[in-house]
């Protein structure tokens, strides 16, 4: 059952694909909550009854593909987390060494866009980076989740690009971490809600990221050095998870600024990342001419 926000008649809706076509949830029972981050706070009661909406869907509330659009599955996230250097073949390319503990930072919730919506490029960066990641999105409000309880507080999963402005990042007096990875539209994710349980494994998946035509991220989530339970742990030691929230789970190598040459997006880029039973995700890239 995997879970979409989407679009029909300038409606959005929660929905989920059945069969090659979306189904609207809170169409076709009305008790359903109508948006991602109502129905994971609603627990298992919600996904009870898309369960049972999905096993006898009504024919006036299932669209074709072709009849809507996909958005963010989670466009209202109340926090973002990011990692660093969680592969170790990335801190490797990167020349750092491999972090004895999760290395934390933060998009802001206005970095977050959906499939096919465009990544714009700053006029105040020049050097705008992409990093295909597994994101985790929680299920369940929690602190001070242990480890071996971490997998219960998981919604499921979705495909991320942790966009990221290297020359704010890691150029600027100081690093400018936060606001390097958080431009407006610097978070795209989809373009679905994965179920946990429908993903054999989060630590062997396939992961790709394809730009313009060429394959530039090629490898699998076993390379990650903290997997979901010890990042969820981690986090909750300091902050309350709550539903919605989500996690980007770090890059596998191959990102624009460790090549030679380094490979930064450019207008009229189109990014296509791609993860093992999840999906893929894709975004032209576009100048930011939107300014005052």
């Amino acid at each position: 059952m995997p879970l979409v926000m989407f679009k029909k008649d300038d409606v959005c809706r929660l929905g989920a694909v059945r069969e090659g076509k979306v189904v609207d949830l809170y169409a076709a029972n009305s008790r359903i909550p109508s948006d991602m981050l109502s129905f994971l706070e609603a627990g298992e009661a919600a996904m009870e009854a898309a369960r049972t909406v999905l096993d006898d869907p009504p024919g006036s509330c299932i669209y074709p593909l072709s009849e809507v659009t996909f958005r963010a599955p989670v466009p209202n996230p109340r926090k973002v987390f990011g990692i660093g250097l969680n592969y170790t073949d990335h801190a490797v390319e990167s020349g750092r060494p491999i972090p004895p503990e999760p290395v934390l930072f933060n998009k802001l919730p206005t970095a977050i866009i959906g499939p096919n919506e465009p990544i714009l490029l700053p006029e105040e960066s020049d050097e705008v980076d992409y990093e295909v990641e597994l994101v985790c999105i929680i299920g369940k409000r929690g602190r001070r989740i242990s480890k071996e309880d971490a997998y219960h507080y998981i919604a499921g999963y979705t495909v991320g690009n942790d966009v990221s402005a290297r020359d704010w990042q890691l150029r600027k007096p100081g690093g400018q971490w936060l606001l390097g990875k958080t431009f407006d539209t610097f978070g795209p994710i989809g373009p679905v809600l994965a179920l946990k349980d429908e993903v054999p494994d989060p630590h062997n998946l396939k992961i790709m990221a394809t730009i313009s035509g060429e394959l530039l991220q090629d490898s699998n989530t076993n390379e990650m050095i903290f997997k979901m339970n010890d990042l969820v742990a981690y986090i909750s030691q300091v902050v309350t998870l709550e539903p919605g929230d989500l996690i980007f789970t770090g890059t596998p190598p191959g990102v624009g600024n460790a090549r030679k040459p380094r490979r930064f997006l450019r207008e009229g880029d189109v990014c296509e990342l791609e993860i093992q039973y999840i999906g893929k995700l894709v975004n032209p890239v576009r100048a930011d001419k939107d300014r005052e």
